[in-house]
């Protein structure tokens, strides 16, 4: 499972990630606000931990413009503001849990792991960009003016990166670690199956394309 921390105390980021790959987890660190804000919205994350008085952006603000840009990536708010007040306005602008320092690790550890299950358990059936649709449940993609197109299953796999967070870019390395774990493909694979989806976004009439970022990776996105 991977993390983003966004601590800037450095010896409370320092403890906090240790502890957190002790416990098995990969985590990215970062001290401000901005680094938070541009990670979060550029790699794939299982959660999000974000202090909120941090330099550049306060946590809030982070979480708030990545709500607003379809990002769902779940988000526990670490924070030594206790009032009730300040609870609602960060579950209200899309937190999934929040925490007062000073708290106890073994607590952060248990929140961490209810915040990671609950984002496993929820997947909602139809992912959908423009005109597109992605049926989870069928494996297939459609458009309201065509009939549905099944995908194999690699295809399929592929499609839902793409489609769980549109706009952002996912990288050869990751399609590469999530749809062929076991190490059998190549980034030329990546693009046979990524040609082949874009065949059937075009029989598709789909308003949509998957846009490739040299050296970076792919994303999918309405057509401008």
């Amino acid at each position: 499972m991977r993390l983003l921390l966004a601590e800037d105390e450095e010896q409370l980021s320092r403890a906090l990630t240790a502890i957190l790959k002790h416990n098995g987890f990969t985590v990215d660190t970062v001290t401000d606000g901005q680094d938070a804000y541009d990670y979060a919205r550029t790699e794939d994350y299982d959660g999000l931990i974000l202090d909120i008085m941090m330099p550049g952006m306060e946590g809030t603000e982070v979480l708030r413009r990545l709500r607003s840009e379809g990002i769902s990536t779940p988000a526990l708010f670490l924070t030594a503001k206790s009032q009730i007040e300040d609870r609602i306005a960060g579950l209200d602008i899309g937190a999934d849990d929040y925490l007062t320092k000073p708290f106890d690790m073994g607590e952060l550890l248990a929140r961490v792991r209810a915040m990671i299950r609950r984002k496993e358990n929820y997947a909602p059936p139809l992912l959908s960009c423009g005109n597109l649709s992605l049926d989870r449940a069928g494996f297939a993609l459609s458009t309201p003016a065509h009939d549905p197109v099944h995908l194999a299953a690699k295809e399929f796999q592929m499609m839902e990166m793409l489609m769980t967070t549109p706009g952002r870019i996912v990288s050869a390395d990751l399609f590469l670690d999530r749809v062929w774990p076991e190490g059998e493909a190549d980034v030329n694979t990546v693009w046979v199956y990524l040609s082949n989806l874009r065949k059937k976004l075009t029989a598709l009439d789909a308003t949509v394309e998957i846009k490739a970022t040299r050296g970076v990776g792919y994303a999918i996105t309405e057509k401008k």
